[in-house]
């Protein structure tokens, strides 16, 4: 390099040089202002952290609940799909047979199967001497009496059904009627 003709696009002097050194003040200000900015950051964090655990604990609870439902939908549906066996097993007790033994293992299924059912959480819906309503029970006959109070179920058809508290399937009923 030549020292007689300095290189004009090359400095000698950086522009730092220049400047005097900062200031105590000057660095403990910019070191607060950097621990506030950090402590802002950590606490949005941790409110984001707190709020991805909750989200997650909801999820769980909602994911809970929606495969209890589904598990108790399809139990509901199993037992209304058995439900005409258990119809079948009713009319068959009414038979009158010969055979007593027949009739005794009839009846001891019927009452297997019934217990089963009720354990499961189905709940024979009562009609004797109710008042007719429609949410529990389907009128198939209306019966014009005076010897019955109005809207008295005067015989049932076909058993209706509870099942955990819902109602399964109306109790087809016969209606007195007042004229």
């Amino acid at each position: 390099m030549d020292t007689q003709n300095p290189d004009p696009k090359l400095s000698e002097v950086s522009s730092d040089d220049n400047l005097p050194a900062e200031t105590v003040e000057g660095q403990l200000a910019a070191v607060t202002a950097e621990r506030d900015q950090l402590a802002a950051e950590k606490a949005e964090l941790h409110q984001r952290m707190l709020r991805a655990q909750a989200d997650f604990e909801n999820a769980r609870r909602r994911a809970e609940r929606d495969r209890s439902d589904f598990l108790q939908f399809a139990a509901m549906d199993l037992v209304r799909q058995i439900l005409p066996v258990l119809d079948d097993f009713e009319r068959a007790l009414k038979v009158e047979t010969s055979d007593r033994n027949y009739a005794k293992g009839v009846e001891l299924i019927y009452q297997r199967l019934s217990e089963t059912l009720k354990k499961m959480g189905l709940e024979p819906i009562d009609t004797a001497g109710k008042q007719f309503d429609p949410n529990l029970h389907q009128a198939v006959e209306r019966v014009q009496t005076e010897e019955a109070e109005d809207q008295a179920i005067l015989g049932e058809f076909q058993k209706g059904y509870n099942f955990k508290g819902k109602l399964l399937r109306p109790a087809m009923v016969r209606v007195a009627v007042r004229s």
